[in-house]
């Protein structure tokens, strides 16, 4: 490596921005971002954008915005709301070709590389070939035969080519990894690599190794999927003549059936749902027939974001969290899921669980990660954030569920006054989980007095239609009571409903609050009664009570069904 001073620790971030960042993404950047400053040194941000099909602006925006969110803030990188830059840019691939070209050029002329002209349909049939007989595909190096000639003459006329890395012996190939131990690879596994494709544009294990070099990175933190790539890459940085960085390769996420935590777990989710339900046709106009057709054919096409999330709209299925964008969304505090996944694959010791970011600064080493795959248990994820929710004062959590609103739910700030909003907030801190389970709970807020839909259960009948007097009869007995209070208050409804559920109901105030509850808001469960109340506004819950009381026969021809 070129460095200027060899024991300044600099580690990097490379995520492909072909899609939302993995929590399994999220993680590496996290391990990486800690070790550089628990010694000291730098976290870089680097954009592997070699595959041009599948990169994008967007999800290159998205993933530091991800990034930030959680707190990870990159030293050296691309420049995005007020951080990045650096002096070994540009920090992404794309703009590297010249650098990749340059290193290319010299495996060429040391004979340590070479083109090879063979179409993607030569390819395929060596492939089914290599099947057919039942062994392993591997590149049989009949480019090497071509004279200089015929090379030429193929170049001059344009014929498309990859410059395939010449593996350089038969001999084992040894990986030293801090997690690991030592890893030998055998070469037989292993054929000439491409290392720049017929675009122009490098594959990823020639554009890594040729930036980690120049960028100086010391430490090399990734997940285990690249443990089999590392091969490659040592036999690169050994015929480029670079210095091997440290490698520490963390252990797989898998959810607690075992299975992989993958970004196609909400696709399976959706295609089990839609097999279940049976369902042949797009169920909701945003996804276009031609696109159903589409997705409907093959297990490997997957809908893209907004089509994913119409879908599970239109299913009232609710996804797997997968992604780092799916926990913002679900309302979860960027704090709590670093704590979290900081214990997938590490250990702090002394049986410690929660802690914060300087915690984890002070503390976190490569020696204590642990080599077994780690388990995203998203019980135990829910009662941490609920754990911070409940920790929080009432003022930082009405401040960030306002926030949380804000980006994904506008109708509660828009709808409501902030006087509601504020005493909403109030009445619900204590029993959320995440910021969204609030809103899940409170939706019956901010609908229209006559949108609201009574649930057919036999907990909202009994409360409704059991008894004598029934949940009905005290409705129709309280409403005028109500309708006449002028000092429309917790403080002030509370009294009225305690006397009189003292005098009617034998001082039983359930048999009042809750059929009260189920008339406002359609089920049995709500915040505080007196808080609900409150909230909602004398007119509106005159208005839900008339209403609810309008339905009273057909409830109980429901009933007595």
């Amino acid at each position: 490596m070129s460095q200027t001073n060899p024991t300044i620790v600099r580690t990097r971030f490379a995520p492909s921005p072909s899609g939302p960042l993995h929590v399994g993404g999220a993680r590496t950047a996290l391990f990486c971002w800690a070790y550089a400053k628990a010694h000291g040194g730098s976290f870089i941000l680097r954009i592997e954008d070699t595959d041009q099909k599948r990169s994008s602006d967007a999800a290159c925006q998205a993933l530091m915005h991800d990034l930030r969110w959680l707190g990870i803030d990159w030293d050296e990188g691309p420049e995005f709301d007020g951080i990045g830059g650096g002096d070994f840019g540009p920090y992404f691939c794309s703009k590297r070709l010249d650098i990749y070209h340059k290193y290319i050029d010299q495996l060429l002329d040391e004979g340590k590389a070479y083109r090879a002209f063979e179409t993607p349909q030569d390819l395929d049939a060596a492939r089914n070939d290599a099947k057919r007989q039942k062994h392993n595909y591997r590149y049989d190096r009949s480019a090497l035969k071509l004279d200089q000639a015929t090379i030429q003459a193929y170049l001059d006329e344009g014929r498309p080519y990859v410059v395939r890395f010449k593996l350089p012996n038969d001999e084992p190939i040894l990986v030293r990894d801090e997690v690991r131990g030592e890893v030998t690879v055998d070469p037989k596994e292993m054929d000439d690599f491409v290392i720049l494709k017929a675009d122009g544009y490098p594959t990823y294990h020639f554009a890594v190794v040729v930036d980690d070099e120049l960028m100086d990175i010391t430490h090399v933190i990734r997940g285990q999927e690249h443990l089999n790539n590392t091969a490659k890459h040592v036999l690169l940085q050994d015929a480029l003549g670079f210095r091997r960085p440290v490698f520490a390769h963390l252990s797989l996420i898998f959810n607690p059936d075992g299975s992989k935590m993958s970004k196609r777990d909400k696709d399976k989710a959706l295609r089990s749902a839609v097999r279940e339900e049976n369902i042949q046709s797009s169920p909701t106009p945003t996804i276009s027939d031609e696109t159903w057709q589409w997705w409907s054919q093959s297990k490997d096409h997957q809908l893209d974001l907004d089509d994913t999330v119409a879908l599970a709209d239109a299913l009232n299925l609710v996804l797997p969290e997968i992604d780092v964008d799916d926990f913002r969304r679900a309302g979860y505090l960027p704090q709590v899921l670093v704590n979290y996944l900081a214990l997938l694959g590490w250990s702090p010791g002394n049986d410690v669980e929660k802690f914060d970011r300087a915690f984890l600064i002070e503390h976190f080493d490569l020696d204590r990660i642990i080599k077994s795959h780690a388990k995203f248990d998203r019980d135990k994820l829910l009662a941490f954030n609920l754990d911070a929710i409940q920790a929080m004062s009432p003022k930082q959590f009405r401040d960030l569920w306002y926030a949380h609103c804000r980006e994904y739910h506008p109708k509660f700030v828009e709808e409501l006054s902030p006087e509601q909003f504020d005493m909403l907030a109030a009445a619900n801190q204590s029993r959320s989980k995440t910021l969204d389970d609030t809103v899940k709970s409170s939706q019956f807020f901010i609908m229209a007095d006559d949108a609201i839909e009574y649930e057919q259960t036999k907990a909202v009948r009994k409360a409704l239609c059991n008894g004598d007097p029934s949940g009905y009869d005290h409705l129709a007995a309280i409403k005028p009571l109500l309708a006449d209070l002028t000092d429309w208050t917790k403080d002030a409804i509370e009294p009225v409903v305690d006397k009189y559920s003292k005098e009617h109901a034998n001082g039983k105030l359930g048999k009042v609050a809750q059929p009260l509850r189920i008339a406002v808001s359609g089920s049995t469960v709500s915040p505080a009664i007196f808080e609900t109340l409150a909230i909602l506004g004398r007119e509106a819950v005159v208005n839900r009570i008339t209403r609810c009381l309008a339905n009273r026969q057909q409830f109980l021809d429901t009933s007595n069904a």
